[in-house]
């Protein structure tokens, strides 16, 4: 007698169906066999006298650190002071370099901040999910062809839709985390020196000049009140 050949499995039994996870346990133990995805940011705030030759100079370090400039905005403050944002994007393994560059090129630091974030348990996750999710579609597509209904298929659709979707996303966050890992992000903010107020004088003769002016304002203080007591007193006398 023929062996009975085994039924195709259903739609329920692989969604309840856990995929191994060997290669995912394997890539977390090897987690060091590739770089670590870390994403560097620094913002750093610089006093120059002439913000735009300091401009000019943050884009040349952009580029030759093999980087680029995000956005580049000028702003007025006032009718003497200048505000330059500049965001770049370098590679990772420039970005201590093109830091020092901006740090020693000219100007006065006034503010400096470096932050990382290390996503390398994330990044691993994910692609771990991925070929979870991968391995989950080419069983719903092998459930399709063995569909001997319209329910069923449209069922299975269903499910391979749902799938999809879920790996375009864990793709579209892999993409990101690589992204800005590969390529830190620099914001630079530069100012023109804020011009020195000049205080008042305290000396001899800018006292004299300022006893001076009081008896001015004192003398016309003193007419001005008598015109208004006579302009007062006048109609009284008349009557």
């Amino acid at each position: 007698v023929a062996p009975a050949s085994p039924k195709p499995a259903t739609v329920s039994q692989v969604t309840d169906a856990t995929v191994p996870l060997d290669d995912a346990d394997g890539s977390r133990s090897a987690g060091e066999a590739f770089n670590r995805k870390i994403i560097r940011n620094a913002e750093i705030a610089l006093e120059v006298e002439e913000p735009a030759p300091a401009q000019q100079r943050i884009s040349s370090i952009a580029e030759s650190n093999g980087g680029f400039i995000v956005t580049s905005e000028i702003k007025q403050l006032g009718s003497t002071s200048t505000s330059v944002t500049i965001v770049m994007r370098v590679p990772a393994n420039k970005f201590g370099a093109a830091v020092e560059a901006i740090r020693t090129g000219g100007g006065t630091v006034t503010r400096e901040k470096i932050t990382g974030q290390d996503v390398t348990e994330e990044f691993i996750d994910l692609e771990a999910r991925i070929r979870t999710k991968v391995a989950l579609e080419q069983q719903f597509l092998e459930i399709m062809k063995q569909a001997k209904s319209v329910s069923d298929a449209l069922e299975v659709q269903t499910q391979i839709a749902n799938v999809r979707t879920e790996i375009e996303r864990l793709e579209g966050r892999k993409r990101f985390l690589e992204n800005q890992s590969s390529l830190s992000t620099i914001t630079v903010t530069i100012t023109s020196p804020t011009p020195v107020v000049r205080t008042e004088s305290t000396g001899f003769i800018a006292a004299i000049k300022r006893a001076f002016g009081d008896t001015i304002d004192v003398g016309s203080g003193i007419i001005i009140g008598f015109i208004r007591l006579v302009g007062v007193s006048l109609p009284v006398l008349i009557l």
